[in-house]
């Protein structure tokens, strides 16, 4: 059996571990930049909305299925987004955003929010029509609350609709995601 020169056999493993590390490369808003419509929070989350939505389990299962009736108002770079949800399973919750775009320049608008059920603050950034938002969720579970990661992507479609696709992670692990349809009059 032929064996390969040691510095052979390292290059190999440093170009296949090369190769592996960047089919890992994560998505970031820059991705989209220049796509149209151009996704502004202050704008598209502005006034009156609706949004329809599932939630999936890990295994790809629709477990939930909710409607969402919004308001959004912005004074400058400062914004509250109500929103009321409504379940299939006839259970209603509420959470209020408080958002802030923040400064910065060039195609990059960066945001950060709270609210009452985030732990701590929300942060992402948008470019094109894409948004990427990551906080953590205090998500209550048969009496127990979890804190679960959540990797909120955004992509603005048209004027009217704004799709999201959401993953939740807890250690690192998916635990479900959620798919959302927003429709701005």
């Amino acid at each position: 059996m032929m064996r390969f020169p040691r510095f052979l056999r390292l290059l190999c493993a440093a170009a296949m571990a090369a190769g592996l590390l960047g089919g890992c490369a994560s998505v970031t808003p820059a991705d989209y930049r220049g796509e149209k419509p151009t996704l502004a929070l202050e704008s598209y989350f502005n006034g009156p909305l609706t949004a329809d939505g599932v939630v999936f389990n890990r295994s790809g299962k629709v477990i939930k299925r909710f409607h969402v009736d919004m308001m959004g108002t912005w004074k400058g770079d400062s914004g509250t987004l109500s929103e009321h949800f409504t379940y299939s399973d006839g259970t209603r919750s509420e959470r209020v955003w408080h958002l802030q775009r923040l400064p910065g320049g060039g195609t990059e608008r960066r945001y950060q929010g709270t609210a009452g059920d985030v732990v701590g603050t929300a942060a992402g950034y948008a470019e094109g029509n894409a948004f990427n938002w990551h906080y953590t969720l205090a998500l209550p579970v048969d009496g127990t609350t979890y804190h679960v990661q959540m990797d909120d992507w955004m992509y603005q479609m048209n004027d009217h609709v704004l799709l999201n696709r959401t993953v939740m992670r807890k250690f690192g692990f998916e635990v479900a995601s959620i798919f959302i349809a927003f429709h701005k009059p």
